[in-house]
C-alpha cells in the first residue's frame, strides 16, 4: 500500500504519474492548489464552529501548545546549601515556595484555612504559600461615590490581570547572595544612579557613547586616549576617581574593527564587575517610523531573569536606572533575557481608542480584560538597540586573576546542553 504522502487527492485532475514531464509538473501544480483549497476549508469550518461555540476555541488553543526550548528547560537538583550559587541553574522563586511549604507552621496554617473553608466559616484568609505578597491591598472598598458637583462616579475599572508569566520579582533576595553583594541587595531605597561611560583605549566609538549617555539618565561620557604624551589610566584608577565623585557605577565600551563588541560595568565603589557581550547595535535613526527621546526618566521592565545568577544580573540593571521614573515622559527601557540572550529597547508608548478593525486587549488568561475593552496601547521604538550576553563576573573592580576573584565565568561547552540556560 502505498503511503499517504503519495496519495492524490479527489481534487486533482490526474491521480497517476506520467512520464510526460510538463504533464507531471502541471499535476503537482494542480494537487497543491487542491490541498491549499482543503486547508482553507478546514479553517474555515472551524472557525464558524469556534463562533458559535467559544469554548472550543479555547480548547483547542489549550492542547496546542507549541514545544519550544523555553518549554522544555530543565533545572539543576541541588541540595540547600547550593541553591544561591552563581553556577547552578535554580529557580529561586520555586525553590522557597517549596521552602515555605515544608515549614510545619505554613503547613498547619493550610490544613486550618482548608478545614474553615469545609466548615463554611468566612474569615479572613492569608495565602502563605505565595511568593507575590498579600492581597490586603486589593480588598479596598469599590462603592461608587458622587462627586461634589452632583454627577455619578464613574463606573469603577476591573482588577488588573495578573502579571507577566516572565516578569523578574526583585524582591526575591537569597541571604548568600545578599550577603556576598550587599551593595546591590540593600533593603533600603537606592541611591540615586550616576554613571561614568567611557570606552577602551583609543577607541572610535564616540557617537555610541554619547547615545548610552541618553539612554542611562544622569551619566556622563568621557573618551579615553593613549596618547603618547597622555597617561594611559587604568580600569582600577578611573573606578577611584569616579568613586571620588560620587559616581555609582563605571561603563567601558568595548571595539572591534569600529563597531561595539563588549561593555564591562563596574559597580561602584567596590564593585563586582559584570563583562558583557555586545551584538546588533542599531541606531535609533536607522530604526523605521523611530521616535527622539527626550530627559524624561524612564520606566524599567526586567524579564525572565529567574536564576541567582539572574537576580544578581537583573539587580545590577536596576541600579542604573532611577528608582522614580517621570511617568509623564511614557518611556520605558525593557531588559528580557530570553535563553541567556538579553535584549535591550527602549519605547514610547501612549493610549489610544481601539480602531474598529482591532481586537481587544486579552489578559494571560486569554480572556478581555474588563474596563478596557475600547482602549488600545501604542508603541514606538526611540533605540539604540542591541543584545548583550554575560560572559564574566569578577568580585572586585579589574580583571580577576591577579588581585580579584572571578565569581562566575561563561565557559566554551556551557551550552552543549540547549534546554539549560544560567539566567
Amino acid at each position: 500500500m502505498a503511503p499517504s504522502k503519495n496519495k492524490f487527492s479527489p481534487k486533482a485532475s490526474l491521480p497517476f504519474k506520467t512520464d510526460n514531464k510538463e504533464r507531471r509538473k502541471a499535476l503537482h501544480v494542480k494537487q497543491k492548489k487542491a490541498r491549499d483549497s482543503i486547508k482553507r476549508d478546514e479553517r474555515f469550518r472551524r472557525r464558524r464552529e469556534e463562533d458559535k461555540n467559544p469554548s472550543l476555541r479555547q480548547k483547542r488553543l489549550k492542547q496546542n501548545v507549541p514545544h519550544t526550548l523555553d518549554n522544555k528547560r530543565v533545572w539543576d537538583e541541588v541540595d540547600g546549601e547550593d541553591e544561591s550559587g552563581l553556577g547552578v541553574s535554580v529557580d529561586v522563586e520555586q525553590v522557597k515556595r517549596r521552602r515555605l511549604d515544608a515549614s510545619p507552621l505554613i503547613a498547619e496554617s493550610k490544613h486550618n484555612s482548608r478545614s474553615t473553608r469545609a466548615s463554611g466559616e468566612d474569615g479572613e484568609q492569608d495565602d502563605l504559600d505565595s511568593m507575590l505578597g498579600s492581597s490586603s491591598e486589593d480588598e479596598a472598598e469599590d462603592q461608587p461615590t458622587e462627586i461634589a458637583n452632583g454627577a455619578p462616579s464613574p463606573a469603577p475599572r476591573g482588577s488588573s490581570p495578573s502579571g507577566s508569566t516572565t516578569s523578574t520579582k526583585l524582591d526575591l533576595n537569597p541571604e548568600a547572595l545578599a550577603a556576598r553583594f550587599p551593595t546591590l541587595f540593600a533593603a533600603g531605597p537606592l541611591p540615586m544612579p550616576k554613571v561614568l561611560i567611557t570606552t577602551s583605549l583609543n577607541s572610535t566609538l564616540h557617537h555610541e557613547g554619547e547615545l548610552l549617555t541618553a539612554l542611562f539618565p544622569n551619566s556622563n561620557y568621557v573618551p579615553r586616549s593613549s596618547h603618547r604624551y597622555g597617561h594611559k589610566f587604568s580600569v582600577r584608577e578611573i573606578s577611584s576617581f569616579a568613586s571620588n565623585r560620587d559616581y555609582t557605577a563605571l561603563m567601558i565600551l568595548k571595539e572591534d574593527q569600529k563597531k561595539p563588541t563588549g561593555l564591562s560595568v563596574v559597580h561602584l565603589p567596590h564593585g563586582p564587575t559584570f563583562h558583557f557581550s555586545l551584538t546588533n547595535w542599531v541606531d535609533g535613526k536607522k530604526l523605521p517610523g523611530h521616535g527622539n527621546p527626550t530627559n524624561h526618566y524612564p520606566e524599567l521592565i526586567l524579564n525572565n531573569f529567574r536564576t541567582p545568577l539572574g537576580l544578581l544580573t537583573a539587580h545590577l540593571f536596576r541600579s542604573l536606572f532611577p528608582p522614580q521614573p517621570d511617568l509623564q515622559g511614557r518611556q520605558v527601557v525593557t531588559l528580557h533575557n530570553q535563553r541567556d540572550y538579553i535584549f535591550l529597547r527602549r519605547h514610547r508608548y501612549v493610549f489610544r481608542d481601539k480602531r474598529p478593525t482591532e481586537k481587544s486587549v486579552v489578559g494571560p488568561d486569554g480572556q478581555l480584560v474588563k474596563g478596557v475593552e475600547e482602549i488600545r496601547t501604542g508603541l514606538q521604538e526611540l533605540g539604540p538597540r542591541f543584545t548583550m550576553k554575560l560572559r564574566r563576573v569578577d568580585k572586585s573592580i579589574g580583571r580577576a586573576g591577579s588581585n580579584g576573584e572571578v565569581e562566575w565565568e561563561w565557559k566554551g561547552r556551557a551550552e552543549k546542553q540547549r534546554t539549560k540556560f544560567q539566567l
